[in-house]
């Protein structure tokens, strides 16, 4: 889910910034579109309008195996969809902030409850040492595992900067696209979240035992950089029932505006950090805030931070410079390169400029280059600088603190520990050991291989919908799969999930409900994805 610390939810600021809003240019024989336009439309089936014998030709065996039982639980999504729609609009009006540490417990029992609604025989408040997260388990007798990750925390929202307010979760008519839920966390993550519960209900409700068995942990945290979430992973019980797994699936909103869906096999890894320069560590300068006219005898904080700033990255402020930073950062192989290079012939350049509003990437690098520099390059970002007055009009003052607000993004092969002890050495060898460095969350990469049954499966369900997924080596946001994909685990981690939304960690945030966009789906469509999964992954 995210662009700032994962995530989440990455996971979501990558498939907006990659394919939420472009036009799909797919090589010969390739289905682009979901169609018609309704939500009855998934729920029909993509062999709906062949003959009979065809169909079942077309069927992958886990579906020819179950028809009966999607049959039922196609009409019981249907019949359910006001009670998912309500179920999601509930828990955005929970507010769950963590940054803000507000709405965290009643948050926290929230999800709890809406666990033990679905079935699930166990679920759990795991307390951390920062906000607690949760252990569930659902055992339906199946022969096989699948491990899910949620998040039930959520990015800050400023009301003042919103057509409808971010915890009224209203229900929007958008032109092109529908009937959106709008609020913070509808689609990060909360909306495909809680259609996957969603689909769990109707698959209850119809009668039908749940073709696998489920073990679900959640943090509180994720949107700050998941400080603490190993504390949940690692508890013996929680291993020992993770390591049961086949793999990891998040639920996500996949889909950009033209139907298109891009997978990824992992995530960068992130540092969150604070640089925090003050007279009285330093030594130098006013311990407060004094009169700027000072600033003839005295030193500056502020200005020592800029400078020790720009010493972390190249003059144009595009490549890092931190001694040993990127030393172990792997190279992106050649199927990754070949991967790319496909992806870039089926994405819009164009309309991904227009989606961020620029016009060049960096070192005016072409479209390819610049999705490998997406994939591949470790970055340092500044997040945003606070110091002295920045209210109306000006106010004279030379201030005793500054402080920069930095992410450090990681590939493959780079680990956070190292990457922090790397920033603290290079600051210190430039004369800036002075500054204070304040680790706030963060963790490694995390990467599955390609050919893992668990990203085989859900390629094969979307290619049996009618979509031929974009696939790439990894989101250049950040969620903490590390725990599941590293030691001791070495699970295969993918996001999974029809329907689109927009708008994580920005005002407006939606998930569409009711598609007007043919090639969209809206929330009964990504939750009978989330049903044929579940039946392609027991089968």
């Amino acid at each position: 889910m995210k662009n700032l610390s994962n995530s989440g939810n990455s996971k979501q600021e990558q498939a907006e910034n990659l394919a939420a809003e472009t036009r799909a240019d797919h090589e010969a024989g390739a289905s682009t579109t979901f169609s018609p336009s309704d939500r009855r439309a998934f729920l029909q089936g993509a062999a709906a309008t062949a003959a009979a014998a065809a169909a079942t030709l077309a069927m992958p065996r886990w579906a020819q195996a179950h028809p009966g039982d999607l049959d039922a639980i196609r009409a019981e999504v249907e019949k359910r969809h006001d009670e998912s729609v309500k179920r999601l609009q509930d828990w955005i009006r929970q507010p769950s902030i963590a940054a803000e540490n507000r709405g965290m417990n009643e948050g926290c029992e929230l999800t709890i409850r809406m666990l033990r609604d679905v079935g699930f025989q166990q679920a759990t408040k795991i307390p951390t040492d920062g906000q607690p997260g949760i252990f569930a388990t659902l055992d339906a007798g199946a022969p096989r595992t699948l491990g899910l990750y949620y998040m039930y925390d959520v990015k800050q929202a400023d009301p003042a900067e919103w057509s409808s307010p971010p915890f009224e979760a209203a229900l929007v008519d958008k032109p092109g696209l529908g009937k959106v839920v709008m609020g913070r966390g509808a689609v990060n993550q909360k909306g495909p979240e809680a259609s996957f519960l969603a689909a769990l209900h109707a698959i209850r409700g119809a009668g039908k035992k749940l073709p696998v068995n489920l073990v679900f942990v959640a943090e509180g945290e994720e949107e700050i950089g998941s400080p603490h979430f190993p504390q949940v992973v690692r508890r013996p019980e929680v291993l020992a029932a993770l390591k049961n797994c086949m793999g990891i699936f998040m639920p996500s909103a996949s889909q950009g505006l033209d139907g298109e869906v891009t997978m990824t096999l992992g995530a960068k890894g992130v540092i969150e950090c604070e640089l925090i320069s003050s007279g009285e560590r330093w030594g130098r300068g006013p311990r407060k805030d004094v009169h700027s006219s000072n600033k003839a005898r005295l030193d500056s904080p502020a200005w020592h931070l800029v400078e020790a700033l720009a010493t972390l990255v190249s003059p144009d402020g595009n490549d890092p410079a931190i001694e040993g930073f990127a030393a172990k950062a792997r190279p992106i192989s050649a199927a990754e390169k070949k991967m790319i290079a496909d992806a870039a012939k089926r994405l819009s350049e164009t309309e991904s400029k227009k989606l961020l509003g620029v016009e060049h990437w960096v070192h005016d690098v072409g479209w390819q280059e610049a999705l490998e520099l997406l994939m591949s390059r470790p970055t340092v970002n500044i997040e945003g600088l606070v110091g002295g007055y920045t209210g109306p009009g000006g106010k004279t003052i030379l201030p005793g603190k500054a402080i920069a607000k930095l992410d450090l993004r990681l590939v493959p092969d780079m680990t956070a520990a190292e990457a922090l002890a790397a920033l603290k050495a290079h600051l210190a060898k430039k004369g800036f050991g002075d500054i204070e460095v304040r680790m706030t969350g963060g963790y490694d990469p995390n990467s599955t291989p390609a050919d893992a049954a668990l990203i085989r499966i859900e390629t094969e369900v979307y290619r049996k919908g009618g979509v031929d997924p974009v696939i790439l080596p990894r989101s250049a946001g950040s969620w903490p799969g590390y725990v599941f994909t590293g030691e001791p685990l070495h699970l295969a981690a993918g996001p999974f999930g029809l329907g689109h939304g927009s708008g994580a960690h920005a005002p407006d945030e939606y998930y569409v409900i009711e598609s007007k966009n043919p090639k969209v789906q809206g929330m009964d469509g990504a939750v009978f994805s989330f049903v044929q999964l579940l039946y392609a992954l027991a089968g």
